[in-house]
């Protein structure tokens, strides 16, 4: 059945024993970011057999799923309220930033006699999740009186939101503050996570101060890619997941709408257009409810997406050597956010090669 995405498996771990290896050496433990596979099992077991030993995931349903799998969980999206109770049943690890979530959290474990294990976040610029730094030391103090809560380690996150870099500088003001509050508190945190796959090229040069001991990957590892600079990593797989659509319609149309037009399409766009005379187009059976459209790109490098709907996208196919006809097949590679979009879609199939 179609639209869906093929997965090699073999060149994701392939990726990841790299990663892996590049890791070991500069003596980083590689917590692998799992969300973008949308609890696929198959997948994440078979990175596990091959040396993935921590497994993170933004939405708890997903490590619930991975229950019986057997590698360190962690909830890497700060944990709602609502869900602490799954949380300390089923997951290991949660970043946190909030002290009246972790005060839930305790109280949680002292019901399920468990501890948990949280790392703080510490908020280096990027302004997405994290402590300014006074209000980190008051939370590491009161994390400190929990007794059924283990201050595992500190973390950031860079480059998800407000595209800033991991640099020389701001590893170096993380690392001054992790030494000050261990220090002060007399404690060893026994995880300093340093970011995502961002942090590759600092990884790669060795320029990653040698306190920091983790990093949460996935684009690299899944695409091959360092995102934010948005580069191929050379000795990596870029086209582990393939898309693949059928063609439902295909017709020569005139380029340009007639007619009274409104505003704007179904989705609150305003479309442009440009006068092409006639042109050759194709309907794929995919839509904006299934996939990013501009994060989808033809592996026929002469077809032109042009738009779509929440069901359809219209493809123009006249300048393509390949004389396509209903009912063939279209495939696309993907960057992360079309992964993470169609494998969330539950009208994308998967299937694994």
């Amino acid at each position: 059945m179609y639209p869906k995405i093929e997965i090699n498996l073999k060149k994701i771990i392939k990726n990841t024993k790299e990663m892996k290896k590049l890791c070991n050496f500069n003596g980083v433990s590689l917590s692998m970011v799992t969300k973008l596979l949308s609890d696929n099992k198959e997948v994440v077991e078979a990175l596990v057999k091959n040396g993935v030993d921590c497994i993170c995931d933004s939405r708890i349903q997903n490590l619930i799923s991975y229950k019986n799998i057997n590698a360190e969980k962690w909830l890497i999206r700060i944990p709602m309220l609502s869900e602490i109770k799954n949380l300390v049943k089923y997951v290991d690890v949660s970043l946190n930033s909030e002290i009246d979530v972790i005060k839930k959290i305790n109280i949680e474990c002292e019901k399920q006699r468990k501890k948990h294990k949280v790392i703080l976040m510490y908020e280096l610029g990027d302004l997405r999740e994290g402590c300014m730094k006074n209000e980190l030391e008051n939370t590491l103090k009161q994390c400190l009186m929990l007794k059924n809560i283990q201050v595992y380690g500190i973390g950031v996150n860079l480059s998800c939101f407000g595209e800033i870099l991991p640099t020389e500088r701001n590893m170096k003001e993380f690392v001054a503050l992790i030494d000050e509050l261990e220090r002060k508190h007399n404690i060893k945190f026994e995880i300093i996570s340093g970011g995502n796959s961002s942090s590759y090229y600092m990884l790669k040069e060795g320029k990653l101060p040698r306190k920091i001991n983790n990093l949460r990957l996935g684009e690299s590892i899944f695409l091959g890619n360092v995102p934010c600079f948005d580069k191929p990593i050379k000795e990596l797989n870029r086209d582990s997941f393939i898309l693949k659509a059928e063609i439902i319609e295909l017709k020569e149309k005139p380029s340009i709408p007639w007619g009274k037009r409104g505003y704007s399409n179904s989705f609150g766009e305003q479309m442009k257009f440009i006068d092409k005379g006639l042109r050759k187009r194709a309907i794929i059976a995919l839509g904006k409810q299934d996939v990013k459209l501009d994060s989808i790109f033809p592996n026929d490098e002469s077809i032109v997406v042009l738009g779509g709907s929440s069901d359809h996208i219209i493809l123009d196919v006249t300048d393509c050597k390949r004389n396509y006809k209903v009912g063939d097949i279209i495939d696309f590679k993907l960057n992360y956010a079309g992964i993470l979009t169609a494998f969330t879609s539950k009208y994308v199939e998967r299937s694994i090669i």
